[in-house]
């Protein structure tokens, strides 16, 4: 099991340091539209080396996956998409012939006539063959964003939030995990057999794909379930139940949370009412803000772009990455630091249109070293985006000194009085 992020931050003084410290547009990176992506290429004079940055492990772990599978003839490859506008990607399963099956998301924009999604599959439709291309939304959107390659030499899985997209891959935050093994393949083939052969919510609520499973891994205790669910199979309230039993902390990235009230809306309130669970998480808004949840269950709304307007020195102003989300994350690791750690990943929103309607995955990875690794992508966005938030209400940010008199306090004495403190310095420690 091998789990990858996208770097995500566009909007980061790294990103300008590097690669816009001349006055270089984003725009010499990242296509307009999205209906432009299939055929945009960069002018950026670093493009390559950038994009590389921008898409961080997350985009070598998927293009290594895809090359294999290109360089073992025998392979099959099966794959889900709803954004799928990145010539990287579509080029490669261009290549493969009619060794690919793909489905493709065909809701609201993606079945526009223009649309990059329209486009791809009527060029595949050539290259693999009509009848190895499908067009889907179940009762709302296929979601999914899975490769599944079964040949002599690889099996793997591809699935997480990240989609095959231009933002998906260099603007927003995302994370991927490549399963290994005949396991995984087996159960996510089977998921897409149910979705080929069922494009609507109760023929595909009533297969087995639509129940939790065991994701087939050596060594490692992970389930998986698809969506859309019915009746008894939705998994909301089940994660919602999970969440709440968390005993140390809890830790989200969570895009739509905002936007999606509902079981797990409630349950991370409850957590954060025990003062004994350290919280930290964030999510998205509607209005193109993003909601900070501090320890101690703080809100803080924060903006992507932040630091660009009055930007105090030495920083400089930094690019949006144009419009559109860019924490488009989905998980919760619950107690990282006990036996009992666990994370939840994959397409799905935690929401009710997720669980009920759109075809998504959702892993449940039960490892302490897998849930370790979640919880730091966590701090790391929480932290980026905290000190946006402070440079937007502090007239200046200087780093404190130590004590220069008698009897003055230390900066640093709050972490063994203040409670909140107290309980992030000993769970850290």
């Amino acid at each position: 099991l091998n789990v990858a992020f996208t770097r995500g931050f566009v909007a980061s003084q790294a990103f300008v340091d590097r690669y816009a410290s001349q006055g270089e547009s984003i725009s010499t990176l990242l296509p307009a539209q999205a209906s432009e992506g299939l055929t945009f290429q960069p002018s950026h004079p670093q493009a390559a080396e950038a994009l590389a940055w921008m898409g961080f492990k997350a985009r070598a772990a998927i293009l290594g996956v895809l090359d294999e599978a290109l360089n073992d003839p025998e392979a099959q490859v099966r794959v889900i998409a709803y954004d799928f506008d990145l010539p990287d990607v579509f080029s490669r399963l261009q290549q493969l012939g009619s060794r690919l099956r793909i489905i493709i998301d065909d809701s609201e924009a993606h079945g526009n006539a223009k649309s990059a999604e329209t486009a791809a599959a009527a060029q595949l439709s050539a290259s693999a063959g009509a009848g190895n291309v499908k067009r889907q939304h179940l009762g709302k959107l296929q979601h999914n964003k899975t490769i599944v390659v079964d040949g002599p030499n690889v099996q793997a899985v591809v699935c997480g939030s990240t989609n095959f997209s231009w933002r998906g891959w260099y603007v927003q935050n995302n994370n991927a995990m490549v399963l290994r093994g005949k396991g995984p393949v087996g159960v996510f083939t089977a998921a897409f057999e149910n979705y080929w052969a069922h494009g609507e919510v109760q023929g595909f609520g009533a297969t087995a794909s639509a129940t939790w499973q065991d994701a087939g891994l050596d060594g490692i205790d992970a389930q998986v379930t698809f969506s859309p669910h019915v009746g008894t199979n939705q998994a909301l309230s089940h994660v919602a139940d999970d969440i709440k039993t968390a005993t140390s902390s809890l830790f989200f990235s969570l895009a739509f949370l905002d936007q999606t009230p509902g079981p797990i809306e409630q349950a991370i309130a409850a957590v954060m009412a025990n003062p004994d669970v350290f919280v930290y998480g964030i999510s998205d808004r509607e209005d193109d803000r993003l909601a900070l949840l501090r320890p101690g269950g703080k809100e803080v709304i924060v903006s992507p772009g932040a630091l660009a307007g009055n930007v105090p020195e030495p920083f400089r102003r930094e690019p949006t990455g144009g419009a559109g989300i860019r924490m488009h994350h989905k998980f919760v690791v619950i107690d990282f630091d006990k036996p009992t750690a666990r994370v939840y990943m994959g397409s799905h929103n935690f929401s009710s249109a997720a669980d009920t309607q759109n075809g998504e995955n959702l892993v449940l990875v039960r490892d302490r070293r897998v849930a370790t690794s979640y919880m730091i992508e966590a701090v790391r966005i929480c932290d980026h985006y905290h000190f946006r938030d402070a440079q937007q209400t502090s007239a200046d940010l200087v780093l404190a000194r130590p004590p220069q008199n008698p009897g003055e306090q230390p900066w640093w004495a709050s972490q063994y009085s203040d409670p909140e403190k107290i309980l992030a310095r000993e769970l850290f420690s």
